[in-house]
């Protein structure tokens, strides 16, 4: 099998290289002979500029076909991409440059003064647009393009992907050559993912979504990617008429719905829709359904593993469950104590095994020897089950169950009973320290649009519907929850704003 993201890209290019890879609209076109070229001049300029085979390259640009086509360069020299968050500040920015030691650290024009001051000996600061300009650009243009790649092996590292760190400091998730591409083929093969397809690309590419799935399978297919550098319902509305595929977080979707345009008119010419990165509620699922005719296909996935697992292409795509394990992919649920495998239907750590599953940490060797079993399967930190069918449920992460009073609470059973009732539109529920029991179950309720709700109204409703340990002893109205970029309910944040609620002083 081929072992490299770059030699599947360059088999699409030798196979069709008039074909249009990135189209832009308002702007012209790429097709990949014209990316390809570009790629391979990126390369020779990373490698004038010192970048040798293991380097990191440390790359924080907005979204273009420039910074995709420089994550391919950088795996074509044998060097290590590590895209950044565009949000990150100056003081973050300090600490992945000292933690990854990269060769190079790539930036937006605009921001060049300010992190020139970083570059040293060891490190080279260049800048990239998202208009085609910058520095690097610059160079590229100027240089011949690299005559062959540096040879690579399927366990040689390719990426490095930083966790959010919401417990403690980021880690640096090392991804190598054969992680990208099994996942990739294993993708293309589940979802049916061909030259033919259009995707619509409203993702960022510093995270898995955007780039390790949907850039990777439409480079390997020799698919046209939409490109859009934000998402805008009308917009992707539009782009709709034109295009197959759709990859989203649940965030895409309940904006869709949220359109008098979406119907099933609107979605006529769409293969399919896709969602993953955070849970797809259960009442935009069905609500999508009844609006056009698709059944959104939820898969899970994560940054030390790329995707896991997904709902069927052909066959039922089940409502609250992620479907089953991608092909060389095996999953099992293990008591959260014992390790123990569990049987279907019961609740406990979702454990992975694969061709998928990443190298370790960087440079934390006790962390990732904690987070492997001795038989090589990686402890994701979530907890799910699967049920008779065969069919993976999410239940949450390990780190947001809650106990209180010695009993296990998960925070997905909670919220799921709170989103059925009546003008409720979201919740998401989590642990506060408690004097008398630990922990207590506390939820924030985002109401409807116009609806009036009373939290001791709320309450006395779940009074019948879940065990007393089970319920609330606070719930709280907002206007919206605490989100990531890629639609995360951020519950770290939300135990540190409410960890007071119960103390004496907050009584």
């Amino acid at each position: 099998m081929t072992c490299t993201i770059p030699e599947l890209f360059d088999a699409s290019c030798r196979k069709d290289g008039a074909k249009v890879m990135f189209e832009r609209p308002g702007q012209p076109h790429i097709t990949y002979a014209e990316a390809h070229d570009l790629v391979l001049r990126f390369a020779t300029a990373l490698e004038e500029l010192g970048v040798r085979s293991g380097d990191r390259v440390a790359v924080q640009v907005d979204k273009s076909p420039e910074a995709v086509l420089l994550y391919l360069a950088c795996l074509r020299t044998g060097s290590l991409f590590l895209p950044l968050n565009t949000a990150y500040t100056g003081a973050e920015i300090d600490y992945f440059l000292r933690d990854a030691e990269p060769r190079l650290f790539v930036c937006a024009p605009e921001v060049m003064p300010q992190h020139a001051a970083r570059a040293s000996t060891a490190l080279t600061v260049e800048s990239l647009g998202a208009a085609g300009d910058g520095t690097l650009m610059q160079r590229a243009v100027q240089v011949v393009p690299q005559s062959a790649p540096v040879k690579r092996d399927a366990d040689d590292p390719a990426a490095i992907l930083y966790t959010s760190g919401t417990t403690g400091r980021s880690k640096g998730a090392v991804l190598t050559h054969g992680n990208l591409v099994s996942n990739t083929v294993a993708l293309n093969h589940a979802w049916h993912f061909t030259g033919a397809d259009r995707l619509i690309h409203a993702l960022p590419i510093f995270h898995t979504h955007g780039l390790f799935v949907a850039c990777n399978m439409a480079l390997a297919a020799g698919a046209t990617m939409i490109f859009l550098t934000r998402f805008d319902v009308d917009q992707i509305i539009d782009e709709m008429a034109d295009a197959t595929v759709l990859m989203g977080v649940p965030t895409f979707y309940t904006r869709l719905l949220k359109s008098p345009r979406l119907d099933p008119l609107a979605a006529a010419a769409m293969r399919v829709f896709v969602s993953g990165s955070a849970p797809l509620p259960q009442d935009v699922h069905t609500q999508f359904a009844e609006r056009t005719g698709h059944v959104i296909l939820e898969r899970y996935g994560m940054t030390e593993t790329c995707m896991i697992a997904s709902n069927p292409y052909d066959g039922e795509r089940r409502t609250g469950a992620v479907g089953f394990a991608l092909s060389d992919v095996e999953i099992r649920i293990t008591g959260r104590e014992t390790g123990a495998v569990l049987p279907r239907g019961e609740t406990g750590a979702i454990e992975v095994r694969g061709p998928n599953v990443f190298q370790g940490y960087w440079r934390m060797p006790e962390k990732t020897a904690a987070e492997f079993r001795e038989d090589g399967f990686f402890i994701t930190g979530d907890l799910g089950r699967i049920d008779a069918d065969g069919y993976l449920h999410i239940i949450g992460r390990d780190k947001d169950l809650v106990i209180s009073g010695g009993y296990n609470v998960y925070p997905k059973e909670v919220e799921s009973a709170l989103d059925a009732l009546p003008g409720v539109a979201e919740s998401a529920v989590f642990g506060v320290p408690h004097p008398d029991f630990g922990e207590a179950v506390a939820a924030i309720v985002v109401p409807e649009p116009g609806a009036s709700l009373d939290t001791a109204a709320l309450l006395k409703a779940l009074s019948g519907e879940l065990a007393r340990y089970k319920q609330p002893k606070s719930v709280l109205l907002a206007d919206a929850l605490p989100r990531n970029v890629m639609g995360k309910v951020q519950k770290a944040e939300l135990r540190r704003q409410f960890a007071n609620l119960h103390t004496p002083a907050a009584s």
